[in-house]
């Protein structure tokens, strides 16, 4: 098939830099800067192309959230948009029950609703001749050149850990039962605590908030591991959580101490930007929940501290947010252990004995798959070079800090 050849060159072109026979192939495929004849066909075939990639990177490994991911991170926010579009079509392939609720999730977190009333289109031809009979041909022709540089990356993506079923082939799963319920509203709360933190500015305030926050987080762990040990519910998986660029490695590392102190493990994949976290669902929910606050709050604390320069006026703003980076997760690490610890003896007192046998089974099991995924692990570490950067970052994690506040009480609900 001609067109369908000079597609995949044209993705080879593009991948190279090679931007003259990129435009050519574009002119013959018909969606170059003039306007072609060809451009329906191509549009046809390359719907075809975009969906059946879309399908080989589930196959190998890929989950809806690690490709918009990725193509945001090496085309732009355009892209991303394309690539969205293009997984929601893919998806209406499938039963919505054969797909797992953390595939959905991930799905209607993309702002993706392949099985939704809303009005989203397919991402091969019939969306886009529809726009062209609506006289945008410009647009059309544009998102055909997205789609083919969204190919571009899809077709080179490496094979990744597969961490759950592939979409199609999940279990069917009853309705909810009570102890969902529990959780999604202690998310909530959590949720609401966080959101207040981040909102404030006053470091106090922040403080409470966030460590109420950790509080019900710890003692729900608890509660929920001695409830999912009298069901025999499922063991651990796994979840793939940005850390982008800057200081990718800096948020990796907040990322694996907010994981370690929560009972989960991760491992950084920094050609990707993304961490890979193994625990209990429940456990990993509050990690990237909790993570995602903290990152937020640092953020505002570095851009409070402006532009660093040294004594000859040379700036030093690199290092300085680097190293404030690197205090502020190996301090934020020690308190939630602290606060970790701290709920485990209350909960030893409310649930007996019985309690610690339970956590260390699910330990061993997190580690298990941990190994499954990841037999062998090469081990890195964060410098930090910069005093004033590490000092400021050790302020603003006990601003942040993870002691009990009895006096904030979270919302109702």
């Amino acid at each position: 098939m001609a067109v369908e050849a000079d597609l995949l060159a044209a993705t080879m072109a593009y991948r190279r830099g090679d931007a003259e026979a990129y435009a050519r192939l574009l002119g013959r495929l018909g969606i170059g800067p003039a306007v072609g004849h060809g451009a329906g066909q191509t549009a046809q075939v390359l719907g075809v192309l975009v969906e059946r990639a879309i399908g080989d990177a589930w196959r190998h490994g890929w989950q809806p959230a690690d490709v918009e991911r990725v193509v945001r991170r090496r085309l732009g926010a355009d892209h991303a948009h394309t690539a969205v579009a293009a997984i929601a079509a893919e998806h209406r392939r499938y039963a919505a029950a054969t797909v797992s609720p953390a595939w959905r999730a991930q799905l209607r977190a993309m702002g993706a609703e392949p099985w939704g009333p809303g009005p989203g289109q397919p991402a091969g031809g019939a969306a886009f001749a529809g726009n062209r009979l609506a006289g945008i041909a410009g647009r059309w022709l544009a998102e055909l050149r997205r789609q083919v540089e969204v190919l571009s990356v899809l077709l080179v993506l490496p094979a990744l850990p597969r961490l759950g079923p592939l979409p199609g082939e999940a279990p069917a799963t009853g309705p909810a039962g009570p102890g969902t319920e529990v959780d999604g509203r202690v998310l909530e709360r959590v949720r609401a605590l966080l959101a207040k933190a981040e909102s404030t500015t006053f470091a106090e305030e922040a403080e409470a908030f966030t460590a109420k926050a950790q509080e019900l987080m710890a003692r729900h762990a608890l509660d929920r591991a001695m409830l999912d040990d009298a069901e025999g519910a499922g063991g651990p998986g796994g979840r793939r959580i940005g850390t982008d660029d800057p200081y990718a490695q800096s948020k990796a590392l907040l990322l694996d101490e907010v994981a370690t102190a929560n009972r989960c493990r991760t491992v950084w994949s920094a050609s990707l930007g993304f961490s890979t976290v193994f625990g209990h669902e429940g456990d990993i929910d509050g990690v990237e929940i909790l993570y995602t606050s903290l990152l937020v709050q640092a953020t505002r604390a570095i851009a409070a501290a402006g532009s660093q320069t040294d004594r000859r006026g040379r700036s030093t703003t690199r290092s300085f947010r680097k190293s404030f980076y690197v205090a502020y997760a190996t301090r934020i690490g020690q308190r939630l252990r602290q606060s970790s610890a701290a709920a485990e003896a209350a909960g030893t007192e409310a649930h007996g004995a019985g309690l610690l046998p339970v956590l260390a089974a699910r330990d061993r099991a997190v580690d298990e798959a941990f190994q499954e995924v990841f037999p062998t692990i090469k081990r890195s570490s964060v410098s930090a070079t910069n005093g004033a950067g590490w000092v400021a970052g050790t302020t603003a994690a006990d601003q942040a800090r993870l002691n009990p506040s009895p006096e904030v009480e979270p919302p109702a609900g």
